[in-house]
């Protein structure tokens, strides 16, 4: 019997459980839906991420005024995916930043991954009338971007560690807690996607860079928070595991001419033990295969998904 393409059968609703990471850090965790946070300033709070709708960041935004009432100064967007960017204008932020490549990447493909991720995860797009438009950011920088939060609150550091998981992720570093926002770079305990990702460099100089910082809380863009160094390193390295198993086996049936659905069977069976069971690791590995393979056949940049290709590639890999 076919599997139910991507995520469209996951309709139950998932418990919400929000970390007070430190004082004035918080992020909001959903069993693997997508992972949302704050950083309160002396008078003004930094929000991470923005959700698929705006009716799914107000809910988020009604937890979070449990805690602080302080107005939205800054929206972080690590990446221009949809699920992440599309409920900001809930927050009323003074500023929607993003690195320049994700502004570029949102201008080239914002619209197709809108309809992409829809259809792929109908259940995260909560009331999608509720949605104005593609999400543009206000403040845009290359590397490095630093906030002063004011007082005796310290910086938030927004910074690029390289190619990854899009071509313009970014994380933001609150170095007075040593807690990481690190985007959908690093997953703790939650499969990767990386239809647009770039896993060679990923996997080694990205990741390294993310692992410098030595965070001592790390939120990914799913899954568990990580606390405590040993559990962030812990992450880092199992982000690390999936992409080289993903190197490993799907590169072995590239280097033999062989069929791409070879490459995907091969992949599933050698990552399911370990990985299998966790969040949207069905959903996300046939991509994950096309586009390493586009990579291997030479195609550094990745090419757009759109609603007929998704499921053109579910079809030949995963029914």
């Amino acid at each position: 019997m076919p599997k139910p393409f991507a995520s469209s059968a996951d309709l139950k609703g998932k418990k919400e459980t929000l970390n007070v990471v430190a004082k004035g850090v918080y992020a909001l965790t959903a069993e693997g839906d997508p992972n949302v946070g704050a950083i309160e300033g002396e008078d003004f709070v930094v929000c991470i991420e923005a959700r698929a709708t705006p009716s799914a960041a107000r809910d988020w935004l009604k937890q979070l005024r449990e805690h602080t009432d302080k107005p939205v100064k800054f929206l972080v967007l690590t990446h221009y995916h949809a699920v992440r960017v599309l409920g900001a204008s809930a927050f009323g932020a003074q500023n929607i930043i993003s690195s320049v490549a994700t502004r570029k990447l949102i201008e080239e493909r914002g619209k197709q991954d809108w309809d992409s991720e829809f259809g792929r995860m109908p259940r995260l797009f909560k009331d999608p009338e509720t949605i104005p438009g593609l999400t543009w950011p206000t403040m845009t920088f290359d590397n490095k971007l630093l906030i002063e939060l004011g007082g005796d609150r310290g910086t938030v550091a927004l910074q690029s560690c390289g190619r990854g998981h899009t071509a313009g992720d970014i994380v933001a570093w609150h170095g007075k807690s040593k807690t990481l926002f690190a985007g959908d770079l690093v997953e703790a305990h939650a499969a990767l996607y990386t239809g647009d990702a770039f896993h060679m460099d990923w996997s080694s100089r990205t990741l390294d860079q993310v692992k410098a910082l030595r965070a001592e809380s790390l939120i990914g863009g799913r899954g568990d928070v990580a606390i405590g160094a040993s559990a962030c390193d812990a992450a880092v390295e199992q982000t690390r595991e999936f992409l080289l198993g993903m190197i490993e086996h799907v590169g072995a049936v590239h280097r033999k001419n062989g069929p791409l659905k070879d490459a995907f069977d091969a992949t599933h069976a050698a990552l399911a033990p370990k990985f299998g069971h966790w969040p949207i690791f069905e959903h996300c590995l046939p991509f994950n295969v096309q586009r390493l393979w586009d990579e291997l056949d030479g195609k550094d940049w990745p090419r757009i998904w759109t609603m007929a290709r998704d499921r053109e590639v579910w079809a030949q890999l995963q029914s």
